[in-house]
């Protein structure tokens, strides 16, 4: 196999990491973008905020990844969290499309992050990767994301924006939080439970970024969630099946918006998201349904 290289933004957290162990594994070269001084010839200096990107680090790179942004849940929503969530990902999104964008020999693709938030509170209507934005900080918030990309694109790199749902994994995110209290049995249902969540396991989220890189005839936004969002009621009963544990504790809204602020809005809301571009496009799941999903976290 031809040897690659594909440089990643945010190889230190849950799914940039995950992608790098995949893609190495696989024999690519991975130039991992940090921003301390490289440690080696597998790492290049960036500063996001500054909007500094290392030249030499992108140099001979068939496909550049960014997956860089500061933890949405990691911690309460302040004025000054909020302002990190949204420079992490717009200024860093805008620094790396003007460095793919100056280089004489363009990486063949451009994969931004981006998430299912884009669509905002969507109660029981199923959406697409051709539904409207939302409302709200979120909401904007991708928006913006994607659309500091645009110096890539308007420079005829082909861009992609992978929106990620709620990932399935032990490691981090969402799950990284619900698996401990739910082994510990104290796990239950958010609000009343009927908001739906769109989840993808991390194995597949993965392979979908990797289809999105291999595939040059995909650009534009895609949906990266399962193919079957289910409530969040229905979720706390597979947790409990699968991890058989009981699910008898339940947070009441109120409780939650007093502990979570603002954020509270984004596990109570309701996203019932479909992946109809990337499933359109051949990708096959490996782990479709709930209990698989959390089975292989």
């Amino acid at each position: 196999m031809e040897r690659r290289r594909i440089a990643v933004a945010g190889a230190s957290g849950l799914i940039g990491g995950a992608l790098v162990r995949s893609l190495t594994a696989d024999g690519y070269e991975v130039v991992r973008l940090v921003r301390r001084a490289p440690r080696g010839a597998d790492e290049a200096r960036w500063d996001p905020e500054r909007g500094h990107v290392d030249p030499a680090g992108l140099a001979g790179c068939d496909a550049v990844v960014n997956l860089a942004g500061a933890g949405v849940g990691d911690r309460r929503w302040t004025e000054a969290y909020k302002k990190r969530i949204h420079d992490s990902r717009v200024h860093g999104t805008a620094a790396l499309a003007r460095a793919v964008a100056e280089m004489d020999a363009r990486p063949r693709v451009f994969v931004n992050g981006s998430a299912i938030g884009l669509y905002g509170e969507t109660g029981e209507r199923v959406v697409d990767e051709s539904a409207p934005a939302g409302t709200g900080f979120l909401p904007e918030l991708c928006v913006e994301w994607e659309a500091a990309a645009g110096p890539a694109q308007q420079a005829g790199v082909r861009t992609v924006f992978a929106r990620t749902g709620l990932v399935v994994a032990r490691g981090g995110g969402a799950w990284g939080r619900l698996f401990p209290l739910f082994l510990a049995g104290l796990g239950g249902r958010m609000g009343d439970g009927r908001q739906y969540w769109s989840y993808i396991a991390l194995h597949d989220e993965v392979a979908a970024i990797r289809h999105l890189i291999d595939r040059d005839d995909l650009s534009g936004p895609f949906n990266l969630t399962a193919p079957e969002p289910l409530t969040n009621g229905e979720i706390t009963a597979a947790m409990g099946r699968v991890l058989r544990r009981p699910t008898l504790f339940s947070v009441p809204a109120p409780v939650l918006r007093t502990v979570l602020g603002e954020m509270a809005g984004d596990v109570l809301g309701s996203a019932r998201v479909v992946p109809k571009r990337l499933l359109e496009s051949g990708f096959t799941f490996a782990f479709p349904g709930i209990e698989d999903a959390i089975r292989a976290a």
